[in-house]
C-alpha cells in the first residue's frame, strides 16, 4: 500500500496534478435528476476547451449503466463536439470520465442546488473547475453562492472564464 501511495504521488508530481483545494463531493446525487443538458457557464482555462463558446454538456444513461457525455460548443464559428463516457463509482457524486481512450479523470460534483439548477464541478487536481447550469445564465444570487463556495474550498475564482452563451433575454 505504501508503494502505491508513493507512486501515485510521483505520478501526480510528474503530470502536474496537485491538490491544494477541498474537492470533496456532495453527500448524494440523484442520477435521474442529474442527467440531461447543462450549460457551461464558467470554467478554468485548459487546452481542450480553449476558444470554445456556447458550450453545453449532455449526460445520457447507457444500457450498460455508464453515462454518455456529449460536450458541444462553437469555436471559430464552427460547431465542435467531444464525446466521452462517465463511469459510476461507489461514491455517487464522484464519476470517472474519459474523452481520451483508456485515460479517466475525476469528475467531482462539489455543489449542487436542491432543485438541480446549477452545480460546481471539480477534478482530482486544482487545475480544473466548472460551473454548470440548466440555463445559459445564472441569477446573481446563484452566482454569488457558487463563487463563495469555490473560494471557501480554496479555488482562485479570478481564474474563471465566463463562457459566452446565448444573449440574455431583454426585459
Amino acid at each position: 500500500m505504501k508503494t502505491t501511495a508513493f507512486f501515485t504521488r510521483i505520478l501526480g508530481w510528474l503530470t502536474g496534478n496537485r491538490l491544494t483545494v477541498d474537492n470533496s463531493v456532495v453527500s448524494g446525487l440523484d442520477f435521474d435528476r442529474f442527467l440531461g443538458s447543462w450549460y457551461e457557464v464558467a470554467r478554468f482555462d485548459h487546452f481542450f476547451e480553449r476558444g470554445l463558446s456556447h458550450t453545453k454538456a449532455r449526460y445520457v444513461i447507457r444500457n450498460d449503466g455508464d453515462i454518455d457525455v456529449i460536450n458541444t460548443g462553437i469555436k471559430d464559428g464552427k460547431p465542435k463536439t467531444a464525446k466521452g463516457i462517465a463511469k459510476l463509482t461507489d461514491t455517487p457524486a464522484l464519476l470517472r470520465v474519459s474523452f481520451f481512450g483508456p485515460f479517466y479523470s475525476d469528475y467531482r460534483v462539489m455543489l449542487l442546488d436542491a432543485d438541480y439548477h446549477y452545480m460546481l464541478i471539480g477534478s482530482g487536481s486544482d487545475n480544473y473547475l466548472w460551473i454548470l447550469s440548466r440555463t445559459p445564465h445564472l441569477s446573481e444570487e446563484a452566482k454569488t453562492e457558487i463563487l463563495s463556495e469555490a473560494r471557501r474550498r480554496g479555488y482562485d475564482t479570478d481564474k474563471l472564464i465566463w463562457v459566452k452563451q446565448m444573449p440574455m433575454p431583454s426585459r
